[in-house]
């Protein structure tokens, strides 16, 4: 059962989010900083010398400013700095404009369903990997977490093992499943003889681009090839069925970056080490294998995503993101 807090937050998103990572702000672990007269949230967590805050202010566009001032003020009476990781474009010039220093921390990628489809050439690769995991004996079925906690806790297991020792599971910019806003998400499960081999969650997005966010998919290892494009094959054609607008793959770091998506308060050091991450960084994270994924549904609707924060790049800030992300 979701808390007070998760519930105002929930009908804030509804209202006012225009964020497709937006309901990522009900995971567990993270605070809220609300104030007297504004109907809205910041999502934060505290680390070390820092409220490090999830994406813009969750308000009335008329309100975000004020909300984002107040919670600046209450940091740095509680002896803290502010930064933010995640910022939807539509949010990023609130802090701009308020000198924090914006760097583009990657892009989130989504495709408009209505007129969907896979026929075409673009997309045979995709259709033979589709039918080779039919071939296979893959099942794909939207199941319940019910029942299916053990099995899929072991796929993730294996999974991140696979993705080699140095690399964890990014925390705060990332879904997860359980919890108590399980209810609100839809998980797609393949199976191979009835075991469990892979699954793929979905949480719903909200505002003008509203739908489904394609938020965790796991394989185990020794999975079939072309098993997460059965699953996901799968959930479009029901939400095309249900009339489901967008169909979003989320927030991937490290990716798109270009100076065009500059907003003019740039740390130059920070652009360097994402681009260098943009090229070498798959052993601290695989950004490109989840592009590559990505790219094969064609996304439509392409945005950019920020990193904001105050005063200089010092070593607690660099730990602090490292901290709630978990890459260390």
């Amino acid at each position: 059962m979701l808390t007070d807090d998760q519930q105002y937050v929930l009908g804030l998103l509804g209202k006012y989010s225009d964020n497709p990572s937006g309901f990522l702000a009900l995971n567990e672990g993270n605070r809220y900083f609300r104030d007297d007269g504004i109907d809205g949230v910041v999502c934060y967590r505290e680390v070390r010398r820092h409220w490090i805050g999830f994406g813009g202010p969750i308000a009335d566009a008329a309100d975000r400013g004020e909300l984002l001032d107040r919670f600046r003020v209450a940091a740095h009476r509680a002896g803290r700095a502010v930064a933010a990781v995640q910022i939807p474009g539509a949010d990023a010039a609130l802090f701009a404009d308020r000198g924090l220093r914006v760097n583009q921390l990657g892009m989130s990628y989504g495709v408009e369903l209505a007129d969907f489809s896979l026929r075409g050439k673009k997309f045979v690769k995709l259709r033979n990997k589709i039918s080779r995991a039919d071939r296979l004996g893959v099942e794909v079925v939207e199941a319940g977490l019910d029942g299916n906690e053990a099995a899929l806790a072991a796929i993730d297991a294996k999974w991140l093992r696979s993705k080699g020792r140095f690399t964890k599971e990014l925390e705060f910019m990332v879904g997860e499943v359980g919890g108590p806003a399980q209810n609100l998400r839809r998980l797609f499960l393949a199976k191979v003889d009835g075991r469990p081999i892979a699954y793929i969650s979905f949480s719903p997005v909200y505002g003008e681009h509203e739908g489904w966010l394609h938020d965790l998919s796991r394989r185990l290892p020794d999975a079939p090839p072309g098993v997460m494009e059965a699953i996901n094959a799968c959930a479009i054609g029901k939400f095309r069925a249900e009339g489901v607008r967008c169909l979003h793959f989320g927030f991937t770091p490290f990716t798109g970056l270009a100076a065009e998506h500059g907003l003019g308060t740039a740390h130059p050091r920070i652009d360097r080490l994402f681009g260098w991450l943009a090229r070498k960084g798959d052993f601290l994270y695989p950004a490109q294998s989840q592009l590559e994924y990505k790219m094969k549904w064609n996304p439509t609707y392409l945005v950019p995503d920020y990193i904001a924060f105050e005063n200089r790049v010092s070593p607690s800030l660099v730990f602090s993101l490292a901290t709630v992300a978990n890459l260390i």
